[in-house]
């Protein structure tokens, strides 16, 4: 869920940063805000997709693409640096939740002990 919000606010971030990279003339203009859109919307099918083991993997992926937007505008570099360590804190806080709700299940559902005899 964390991982959904995290990607869908990199979208609309992303957004921006296409305006930026048209405005400032970084690309030619189709480009731009062809790309721009692009991977807005493989942001947005990826946190649709966090739900399987590998949307993850692709979230990971994602963080570097828009790591890679540096070369055009350096600034973005530090709008990197934030996302991905919001993606870190994230996958970390994340992987704790689910250790603890994995745990509370199985203290309120144990499993059915099955007698012999």
């Amino acid at each position: 869920m964390l991982a959904s919000i995290v990607l869908g606010f990199e979208a609309v971030m992303f957004f921006f940063a296409a305006l930026v990279v048209f405005g400032l003339k970084a690309l030619p203009p189709a480009p731009a805000l062809i790309g721009g859109a692009a991977v807005c919307v493989a942001l947005l099918l990826n946190a649709v997709l966090v739900r399987y083991r590998w949307g993850y993997w692709l979230g990971w992926v994602m963080q570097g693409v828009i790591a890679a937007t540096t070369v055009l505008v350096p600034l973005m570099g530090v709008v990197a640096v934030i996302f991905i360590g919001i993606w870190v804190y994230v996958m970390v806080v994340g992987a704790r939740i689910d250790r603890q709700k994995a745990a509370r299940v199985d203290v309120e559902h144990p499993p059915e002990s099955v007698e012999e005899g």
